[in-house]
């Protein structure tokens, strides 16, 4: 599996906001958005993850970035994900039809039928300015990761 390339336009796309709402490449202009593909809601790793990454959200806005859940649970299980941990991260849903989305960003794992662990930044022109993948779904990405993504993204 390769994770979508710095430098490449993010693919088209279509996933669905916790209000059931359509989130396409168009949802990306203008902004720096990091997609956090991850496996499931409620597993430990995620719940871990989704919990670090709360804890400096303010840090990431103040870089000017937007993270977004991705993973192909239903938005029902994501909306209660978020809640139980209190999490205001924008969860998206790549359920239907089953990881698309994942598969077009490279961050789909086959084995499982699950988005595996990666994290694509997406710069205002909607194109991919860092990318990386973990090499097993139960890799969990520290924050830094994030941090030095956006850096070498703004360099």
């Amino acid at each position: 599996m390769s994770i979508i390339a710095p430098g490449e336009g993010a693919p088209e796309f279509t996933l669905k906001t916790d209000q059931g709402e359509p989130f396409t490449r168009e949802d990306l202009a203008g902004g720096t958005t990091v997609l956090v593909f991850y496996p499931a809601a409620f597993s430990s790793v995620c719940t871990d993850q989704f919990q670090i990454y709360q804890e400096v959200l303010e840090d990431f806005t103040g870089q000017g970035a937007t993270l977004y859940g991705v993973s192909c649970d239903q938005s029902d299980s994501q909306t209660a994900f978020a809640q139980s941990l209190g999490v205001t991260i924008g969860m998206l849903s790549d359920f239907e039809p089953k990881g698309r989305a994942s598969r077009a960003f490279g961050a789909y794992f086959e084995p499982t039928g699950v988005s595996t662990r990666a994290l694509v930044i997406t710069g205002p022109d909607q194109v991919v300015t860092w990318s990386w993948i973990g090499e097993h779904p139960g890799v969990l990405p520290g924050a830094n990761l994030i941090f030095d993504g956006l850096s070498a993204g703004a360099a």
